[in-house]
């Protein structure tokens, strides 16, 4: 990747830089309102002639801290640096968060992180911010110690979902509008589409011999996985070439009973050739219908005839 900048957590920015504009989150999905804060300090940093740092960690801190209550994910860390690269930012502050990290005190990480780390001289927030062993530290304390540190810290209100007056817009809400098949409410939210990334993998061969052949995939199970059914989707090729799919994720009730795994199915429209091993990216448009159990093979047939055609219809808008 080039263009953005990786420090290392302790690593500490090049000594020639005077100083940063700083933020700090998980930024899972970054969304719409991980964008505009990063909108912030991407153009103050710009307007001083400074250079913009996010911190970031490498996963979701709940896994080390409550593991059961952790959070599907919405965005690899890989994506989300590139996202972040797209959105400006000229160095990353990756901290490997483990559980000696979990026990850092809230102005001990204050002063590794903001004032050795990335020196940051401006310092924007979410309003609700919270870091620490504990969450001990918010918003007042971060000023508190900036005011020691000559640090200027913003904590920026959460942006609102005005269109579906759904309260701010986070990735909480967006998880439970991908959990609910709300594929279109979640791409507004995200400002792009929802993707998932996985590997294909064997298959039964079933589509294939029905004439519908499909790439099964396989995806990490941290990651957020849309709500059974059958979805509009752009497939992204690992050479980064896109077809047109249509996607079935469920239990393919008409060829298996009482199955206990999800499977994800894409088939591709307009294509023909072997991806078997390949990553791919699915790019989420619409949501389409549940997955049904049909009377048989012709049936189930007719059906993706009908879906196909309106998969069609949509991704050709």
């Amino acid at each position: 990747m080039t263009g953005i900048k990786i420090i290392k957590d302790g690593e500490g920015l090049p000594e020639s830089l005077s100083g940063t504009v700083a933020t700090i989150g998980v930024f899972d999905g970054v969304h719409l309102g991980h964008q505009q804060l990063i909108a912030l300090v991407v153009e103050k940093a710009k307007s001083l002639g400074l250079h913009s740092a996010l911190v970031t960690f490498d996963q979701h801190p709940t896994l080390v801290t409550s593991p059961e209550n952790a959070p599907k994910t919405l965005t690899k860390l890989e994506r989300k640096l590139e996202l972040f690269q797209e959105n400006g930012i000229d160095y990353v502050y990756l901290i490997e968060f483990d559980q000696r990290r979990s026990e850092t005190e809230a102005v001990e990480f204050f002063e590794q992180v903001f004032v050795t780390g990335v020196n940051a001289k401006f310092l924007y927030v979410g309003e609700d911010f919270q870091f620490g062993y504990r969450k001990q530290g918010d918003v007042a304390l971060l000023k508190e110690e900036g005011k020691k540190n000559d640090i200027s810290v913003s904590g920026i209100p959460l942006i609102q979902d005005h269109v579906n007056d759904d309260g701010p817009i986070s990735s909480t809400a967006i998880r439970k509008n991908i959990e609910n098949g709300e594929i279109l409410l979640a791409n507004k939210k995200l400002g792009r589409m929802f993707e998932l990334q996985g590997k294909v993998v064997a298959g039964d061969g079933r589509g294939k011999s029905i004439g519908f052949p499909t790439a099964n995939l396989a995806v990490s199970g941290q990651l957020m996985v849309p709500r059974e059914g059958v979805y509009a989707v752009w497939y992204e090729k690992e050479d980064g070439s896109r077809a047109k799919a249509a996607v079935n994720i469920g239990r393919r009730p008409t060829f298996e009973e009482d199955a206990q795994i999800t499977s994800i199915e894409a088939h591709l429209l307009d294509f023909s050739g072997d991806l078997y091993g390949q990553i791919c990216r699915l790019h989420f448009v619409q949501r389409i219908r549940e997955e049904r159990k049909f009377s048989g093979v012709q049936e189930f047939q007719n059906q993706l005839e009908i879906d196909l055609f309106a998969i069609r219809e949509i991704l050709n808008q």
